[in-house]
């Protein structure tokens, strides 16, 4: 017990966590202690992390099979998941596997098993229909923000998933929503539930911003000026409204990313990667974006559209105002549009002062060399700090891929850093660098 606290308290410090939360604290315990478990916790919660703990403290550290299954309905949530896990440094191995991804890097990671696999449903499957790992050794099954996953129709992969796994003793399932019913596939006998989702007292504001005309683009530009240099979300419900909002900031010179589900997934990665170190400010989402991504604390999202249903704008709220945060939630509409009965206690927003909007001071640079060629964030950084000549001001965060690296640093330094760096070599490697 005594090294399990000791483990458990190493891996918060790698994480910059001071401690478990109350959710986490009611968790953890009965995880470990039930095959069953039903975790309900609103968005920014820590629910990873929940259910990561007890599963690295069941693992066999003597196998070299998977034993450990995360099913996710996102790219991006796979993606974050491994994230936390390589942060955790637990000395397991993990992989993310997912849809729109090279099959073939799959086959080369799947050849030495990871102890966890995280994926989306349908890669997952892909793979156990191939016979690309074994399945008898999985113990353990999360299904994370499962009722998204049935959402996005992935429920006949996870039956067939679930089919598959003769040797299951833990079921997990997780949702920021509730009273979603649970499938008769995933044979969830006598859950111990653990619902937080009324126990989070949310500090958001909803705020309505009216426009004089069904236009909306120049109020939203008044709104974003009115905003400053924050970062945040604009919602849209669809991907054309994106590009046309796009266009619109384009030619008012407003630094944006762009989010949705008909972009190409190393785009959407990219993007996120910018937003979280700052290169972006503002980026323009479609639904995807309400859940299931790793980006830090907001202070607002706009409703540029307003959602269709009260689980929508649930989800996109919950992107601000997270644990004991404060946050608002803008909700742009036409004079005489009619809002959905669940938005409520809206009051009106004064957004007749401005404030300056400067460009971004970060860019991003791309580095051809990651974790594969044994490549880490201290070489990154010594790198720039010793023949870059920054200062650790000047240093931004770093994002360590397998295969890439991504690194913030003021945009005017990037070009000269680009021209001093590009095809030089680090860790005996001949790197490639670019701005993003």
């Amino acid at each position: 017990m005594a090294n399990q606290k000791k483990e458990e308290q190493e891996i918060l410090e790698k994480l910059k966590i001071h401690s478990l939360n109350k959710m986490q604290l009611e968790a953890i315990p009965v995880i470990e202690s039930n095959e069953n478990t039903i975790l309900l916790s609103p968005t920014g919660t820590g629910k990873t992390l929940a259910f990561l703990l007890p599963i690295i403290r069941a693992l066999d550290r003597g196998s070299e099979e998977v034993q450990a299954l995360v099913l996710v309905p996102s790219r991006e949530l796979a993606i974050q998941i491994e994230q936390v896990l390589r942060e955790m440094g637990s000395g397991f191995k993990v992989n993310a596997v997912y849809g729109g991804r090279a099959i073939a890097k799959d086959k080369i990671e799947l050849k030495h098993k990871p102890a966890i696999l995280i994926g989306t449903p349908g890669r997952i499957h892909d793979h156990i229909r191939s016979d690309r790992f074994s399945t008898y050794h999985i113990e353990t099954l999360v299904l994370d923000e499962f009722d998204k996953s049935l959402e996005t129709g992935f429920e006949k992969d996870m039956k067939a998933i679930t089919k598959r796994l003769p040797s299951l003793r833990k079921r997990i399932l997780t949702s920021a929503t509730q009273g979603v019913e649970i499938p008769a596939f995933v044979s969830f006998n006598d859950p111990k539930s653990i619902n937080y989702l009324n126990e989070v007292r949310s500090k958001l504001v909803v705020k309505k911003v009216l426009s004089p005309s069904k236009n909306k683009l120049p109020r939203l530009l008044d709104l974003l000026y009115h905003l400053g240099n924050q970062p945040g979300i604009v919602f849209c419900n669809l991907r054309d409204s994106i590009q046309e909002v796009s266009s619109y900031l384009d030619k008012h010179q407003i630094s944006h990313g762009c989010f949705n589900g008909g972009m190409e997934q190393r785009d959407r990665e990219r993007t996120l990667i910018k937003f979280r170190n700052g290169t972006y400010q503002i980026i323009l989402a479609t639904d995807l974006a309400a859940r299931g991504i790793d980006i830090p604390e907001l202070k607002f999202i706009i409703h540029y559209e307003i959602p269709r249903m009260q689980e929508e704008f649930t989800h996109r709220n919950g992107r601000t105002a997270r644990v004991d945060a404060k946050g608002t939630a803008y909700v742009l509409a036409w004079e005489k549009e009619y809002l959905p009965e669940f938005i409520k206690d809206v009051e009106l927003a004064e957004i007749d002062g401005k404030r300056e909007r400067k460009a971004p001071y970060w860019k991003t640079l791309f580095i051809s060399g990651g974790r594969k060629d044994k490549i880490s964030k201290g070489d990154i950084a010594g790198l720039f700090f010793k023949q870059g000549g920054l200062s650790k001001d000047q240093l931004g965060v770093i994002e360590l891929k397998q295969d890439c690296t991504f690194v913030a640093i003021p945009a005017t330094l990037a070009a000269s850093l680009v021209d001093r760096f590009n095809n030089t070599r680090l860790k005996k490697k001949k790197v490639r660098v670019h701005i993003v």
